[in-house]
C-alpha cells in the first residue's frame, strides 16, 4: 500500500507493529508540538516501530532521524517500516539501550521519548539540546508522570493529557471504547 500524505498521522496499518505503535492521534499530536523543519534531526528514543521518527523524516526529504531501540525483532521492524514508507536513506537505527547510546547520538533539533522515561534520559536529551531544541515525551504509568511533573517544573513547556476514544459496535449499537489515556510534556529550550 503506498501512502502519499504529506501530512503527519499515517494510518496505524501504515506500519508493520508487534501492537506497540504510537497511535495515530498520537502521533500527529507528537509531530505538531515537535515541529519539524527542513534539514532537521530528531531522536526516537525507544523507537518501538519507528513511526515517529518515519513521519519526521517523510515531512521533508532533508530531514533525518536516529531510532534507538533495544530489542531486535522492533529493530527489524523499524527497518521494514523505514523501507515500505520511503525513509531507509533518512533514518538510522541504532540497536541499543537508550542509556547505552545516548552519549554517541549525533546532536539532535529535537527529541522524542517514547518507550519508558526516566529522569537520566530526560536529563541527558535537554542537556544536548542547543537553544530552541524541543522534547516531548509520552507517558502511559503514574510513575512516568511524576518524572514529567518534575521536568516541567524545572523546564516549562506544557503538560497535556490526551484520551482517544474510538467508536465500534455494541451490538447492534455504536459506543465508543477509551484508549489508555497518554500524558505529554513538550517543552522548547529556551
Amino acid at each position: 500500500m503506498t501512502f502519499r500524505q504529506l501530512s503527519a498521522g499515517l494510518p496505524d496499518q501504515a506500519f508493520v507493529t508487534d501492537g506497540l505503535v504510537t497511535k495515530r492521534v498520537l502521533r500527529a499530536f507528537a509531530l505538531a508540538v515537535l515541529a519539524p523543519g527542513a534539514g532537521e534531526r530528531l531522536w526516537d528514543l525507544g523507537a518501538g516501530t519507528g513511526s515517529i521518527g518515519i513521519e519526521w523524516c517523510r515531512l521533508h526529504p532533508a530531514n533525518t532521524a536516529v531510532a534507538v531501540e533495544r530489542h531486535a525483532e522492533r529493530v527489524e521492524r523499524i527497518r521494514v517500516n523505514a523501507a515500505s514508507l520511503g525513509v531507509a536513506g533518512q533514518l538510522e537505527v541504532i540497536e541499543a539501550s537508550v542509556a547505552d547510546a545516548i552519549a554517541t547520538l549525533p546532536v539532535p533539533d529535537a527529541v522524542f521519548v517514547g518507550g519508558g522515561v526516566d529522569e537520566v534520559t530526560l536529563r541527558r536529551s535537554w542537556d544536548v539540546l542547543a537553544s530552541g531544541g524541543r522534547l516531548v515525551v509520552h507517558s502511559v504509568t503514574a510513575d512516568s508522570d511524576v518524572v514529567l511533573l518534575a521536568a516541567l517544573r524545572e523546564w516549562g513547556g506544557e503538560l497535556n493529557r490526551i484520551a482517544v476514544e474510538t467508536a465500534e459496535p455494541i451490538g447492534r449499537f455504536t459506543g465508543f471504547k477509551p484508549a489508555r489515556s497518554v500524558t505529554t510534556l513538550a517543552t522548547v529550550k529556551p
